[in-house]
This record gives C-alpha cells, sequence and structure tokens, in this order.
C-alpha cells in the first residue's frame, strides 16, 4: 500500500450551487484530513459539506454540516479524519460565491 499526501481539492463554487471538491478514484481510499473554508468577502455567509457514498445522488443524509455561518473576512478550518472508499464524492456549497474551500488528505493506493 502506497500512502500520499496531497491537497485533494480546492474550489470557488457560484453561489447555492452543490459542487465537487473531490472523488476518490478507483481501487483508492482516501482520509481527508482537513477542510478549510475561506470567505472571502466582508459579509457574512453560510456553507455546507456533504460526502455521497459512491457518487450517490446528494440527499439530506449525506450532509456532514449544512448552513454552518462563517463569518466576514473568516477562515474555518475543519480537522476531520474522515475516511472515504473509492468513488465516494466531497462537495460543498455556499450561500455566497466568494467563499473558498480547499481540502488537504492522503490517498492509499
Amino acid at each position: 500500500m502506497a500512502l500520499t499526501y496531497r491537497v485533494l481539492g480546492q474550489i470557488n463554487p457560484l453561489a447555492n450551487t452543490q459542487t465537487t471538491i473531490y472523488t476518490v478514484p478507483a481501487a483508492t481510499s482516501t482520509i481527508v484530513s482537513t477542510v478549510s473554508v475561506c470567505n472571502t468577502n466582508s459579509s457574512a455567509t453560510t456553507f455546507s459539506l456533504a460526502v455521497q457514498p459512491a457518487g450517490a445522488a446528494l440527499s439530506t443524509k449525506n450532509y456532514i454540516n449544512f448552513n454552518t455561518p462563517l463569518p466576514a473576512n473568516d477562515t474555518i478550518t475543519l480537522t476531520l479524519g474522515m475516511t472515504l472508499g473509492n468513488t465516494d464524492v466531497l462537495s460543498a456549497n455556499a450561500a455566497s460565491g466568494n467563499v473558498a474551500f480547499s481540502v488537504f488528505g492522503s490517498e492509499i493506493t
């Protein structure tokens, strides 16, 4: 088994648009260690994160958090240690188009 530490994904989604940050490759497992959520605007907003097992359609049960407040010009860092299997999808959205998501972790092949 090989372990690769890396930036798993970075996005700046359109407002209110659920967007894929990272899809686990086939024959791979992933540990998501940290998610950074940065509001680059002077107005507060909200954000949501979801995990869709095996790329399933998004449903309420997939949310890790939903409409979490994000203060103006601030960053929230989530330390998760979340494990994902092959083809699982991590996605995010925000009420504003001024939110950047960065995901860090390890791929196991």
